[in-house]
């Protein structure tokens, strides 16, 4: 009695047209709106011109004065898949 495998077969992939990240560069989070949403808070509870709100208001400029980051580097990774794709795909078949 001959033995059978269990292994599934491996399963295949349409060819893509190309490969591509969508949106790699994420444009990082403001560090001020969590101190801008507790001031907001503060003066719905309390009132525009409340005494108790005065140290979120001077974190909150202090947050905002900050320097901004310098502008990061452009992320390459749709450049690498590019440049990288045909190695992964493998030869084209030329119709005759």
């Amino acid at each position: 009695m001959p033995f059978k495998t269990t292994k599934a077969a491996a399963p295949r992939l349409p060819p893509l047209q190309k490969i591509r990240v969508r949106r790699p560069d994420q444009p990082q989070a403001n560090p001020c709106v969590g101190i801008m949403t507790s001031m907001l808070g503060c003066w719905a509870s309390s009132g525009y011109s409340a005494q108790g709100c005065m140290a979120l208001e001077q974190s909150l400029r202090a947050c905002m004065d900050q320097a901004k980051p310098k502008d990061q580097k452009k992320n390459t990774i749709n450049y690498h898949l590019m440049r990288l794709y045909p190695n992964i795909r493998g030869a084209k078949k030329i119709d005759k």
